[in-house]
């Protein structure tokens, strides 16, 4: 990826057509996009801020408005699981205004994020709505936006995203079927999302009143990580599970997080 922002600095310093700049901004929007994805998941927020700055920057000098919302929807992912649901539930509204009414990646992944920041804000019932929105988009994409690509909306993440919305809104049963889905979709080692949806199952079991199931099962998965994956975002998720236990529990996962 180094090589491809050399190569897209050099690229845009010079003149070019219009056509042919309009095509350039919205590579560029996408490359910086997922620089600034990367970032997010190692744990750099602001290093992650500043690429979707450009990665916006980018989408509006293109005229893209799918590109546009999915890099609207992609950076409002940053505040959602750094601990600040309202700045990302602002974002993930302008997503959702950008991506329109067409059945698009964007619109669902813009659709799942609000569910997901309205949840951590406790609007639960806007995050219902939201959570319908986003499976009524799903089901209506076509092969090409449902791809498992940087910019698709495939079945797996759908259900990742609704596992953390049930999750947050203390819907354990939802948010239990949900796992379940997306895991059985997960067909490549997938540390990051394993480890991801198992943290979401630990905090559901905190809300069902097992706080020692809780923090052994987050124990678990956080012994079985490698060292590159225990910063970022599955150590936010970590965290915030320890937030909320207390007592044994608190302090047997607050070890494992410091070790």
């Amino acid at each position: 990826m180094r090589q491809d922002l050399d190569l897209l600095q050099d690229v845009l310093s010079r003149s070019h057509p219009a056509d042919s700049r309009v095509d350039l901004a919205r590579t560029a929007a996408g490359i910086t996009g997922l620089v600034a994805i990367i970032q997010h998941d190692r744990g750099d927020q602001r290093d992650s801020h500043g690429w979707f700055a450009t990665a916006e920057k980018a989408a509006r000098e293109s005229g893209d408005r799918h590109m546009l919302a999915w890099v609207l929807a992609r950076h409002a992912m940053v505040p959602l699981n750094y601990g600040a649901p309202n700045a990302a539930a602002s974002l993930a509204s302008s997503a959702r205004r950008e991506a329109g009414r067409n059945p698009t990646a964007a619109a669902a992944l813009a659709a799942a994020v609000t569910a997901r920041a309205l949840a951590s804000t406790g609007d639960h019932q806007g995050a219902l709505r939201a959570v319908a929105d986003a499976r009524n988009i799903a089901e209506r994409l076509n092969t090409v936006q449902a791809a498992d690509t940087w910019f698709g909306y495939p079945l797996q993440k759908h259900h990742v995203h609704l596992s953390q919305a049930f999750t947050l809104m203390g819907r354990t049963r939802e948010a239990n079927a949900e796992q379940e889905a997306a895991l059985a979709l997960t067909r490549s080692p997938s540390v990051m999302t394993r480890a991801l949806l198992t943290m979401d199952a630990a905090t559901c079991l905190s809300k069902d009143g097992d706080p020692a199931a809780a923090a052994d099962m987050a124990v678990g998965v956080w012994e079985q990580l490698p060292a590159a994956y225990r910063d970022g975002l599955v150590r936010s998720r970590a965290e915030a599970l320890h937030r909320t236990l207390a007592g044994p529990a608190h302090a047997r996962l607050g070890e494992a997080l410091a070790s």
